[in-house]
């Protein structure tokens, strides 16, 4: 059982990937915990894009921000400043990441978590996302690595606010 099968057992979206690494599991664990995701330009370019709602609620916080997220490195460390929090984690096999909020709504609508509260009640009109990655190892120095994200909505609007976004 995986740590996303306990934080997020029932879900609404689904997405997994997975790809064979030939390096231990240790090199790859703290290849993802110190990464800049924000390296490949289409992340970039996403993280921008999701500044853009900013600008209409403040264009001269929003241009900062849009200019910010364009130009900064994206660790996991930095994720966290943006809402998301390591809720759990097995090193150097498994780490859990969850966010909770209203991702449709202009400023986001993110909730402050910890790994208690995101298994505790959901508030209406929310969706929580968990966020996996596992390292198996295999045989002749090849590990599977592998990212799994669920998304559970708390409601029918929230499901439909969600399709949408």
């Amino acid at each position: 059982m995986q740590l996303i099968d306990e934080y997020l057992p029932e879900y609404d979206a689904r997405e997994i990937h997975r790809t064979q690494v030939h390096a231990p599991a240790s090199r790859i664990y703290f290849a993802f915990r110190s990464t800049d995701l924000a390296d490949a330009m289409l992340v970039r370019i996403c993280l921008a894009l999701r500044a853009l709602p900013g600008l209409l609620l403040s264009p001269m916080r929003g241009l900062r921000q849009f200019r910010l997220r364009l130009g900064t490195s994206m660790t996991l460390r930095e994720f966290e400043t943006y809402g998301f929090r390591v809720l759990a984690e097995n090193p150097p096999h498994e780490l859990l990441i969850g966010l909770m909020g209203s991702f449709w709504k202009l400023d986001g609508g993110l909730l402050p978590i910890e790994s208690a509260t995101f298994k505790g009640s959901q508030l209406p009109g929310t969706a929580r996302v968990a966020w996996n990655f596992s390292v198996v190892e295999q045989k002749d120095g090849i590990c599977e690595l592998s990212t799994e994200t669920r998304v559970k909505c708390a409601d029918a609007k929230s499901r439909r606010y969600f399709g949408l976004y």
